[in-house]
């Protein structure tokens, strides 16, 4: 177990240490925090809203599921799966770290930004393949952040990366088998 806890410490600081520079410096905490922009909030909730109003179908599912796996993704890893592993972050454990953000104080293991971010690429991906590989980039980008930042070891993003991707297909076959079985009929994803 420590061969591993060496690596994600060693990978760990090779990103926020040895990628350092100015540039990143200032585009990674705005990237990591986007969601804390009232202008980017106000944009989603726009999108939204016009999404279900004005939208076809699928956008109205699909704003549907995002709501719904995002509420999910975020509960279990925040009030589950965090309070398992209680694992500190590396800002309050290892010396040397460069913080652009706050710390937090909530525990490490997985990254909610990880596992909200895949949870959504997910289900944009499924809904939206032509864009796949966009929406999984973006959320990539966003799970580096979190180790450039200096809030988050590797394997919290990856772990945050498994578990989003994973409670967005769960919720994705299960919302499935409900048009399957219903009178809601079925929504073709995009090919």
């Amino acid at each position: 177990m420590s061969f591993f806890q060496e690596l994600d410490t060693a990978l760990f600081f090779f990103v926020n240490h040895s990628l350092g520079n100015p540039l990143f410096d200032v585009i990674m905490p705005a990237l990591t925090d986007l969601n804390k922009f009232r202008a980017v909030q106000v944009l989603l909730i726009l999108g939204m809203g016009i999404a279900m109003i004005r939208g076809k179908r699928r956008a109205r599912v699909v704003c549907l599921m995002l709501i719904v796996t995002i509420v999910c993704s975020d509960q279990l890893s925040s009030f589950a799966i965090k309070p398992i592993f209680s694992r500190l972050r590396p800002c309050w454990t290892l010396a040397d770290v460069r913080t652009f953000v706050g710390c937090g104080s909530g525990y490490s293991f997985p990254s909610s930004h990880a596992v909200n971010n895949f949870a959504a690429a997910t289900v944009f991906a499924f809904y939206y393949r032509t864009y796949a590989a966009a929406f999984y980039l973006f959320a990539a980008l966003i799970a580096f952040t979190r180790i450039y930042v200096g809030v988050h070891y590797p394997s919290d993003v990856l772990g945050g990366a498994v578990i989003g991707t994973c409670v967005a297909s769960f919720i994705i076959a299960l919302w499935s088998v409900i048009e399957k079985h219903s009178r809601f009929g079925r929504t073709e994803p995009l090919r």
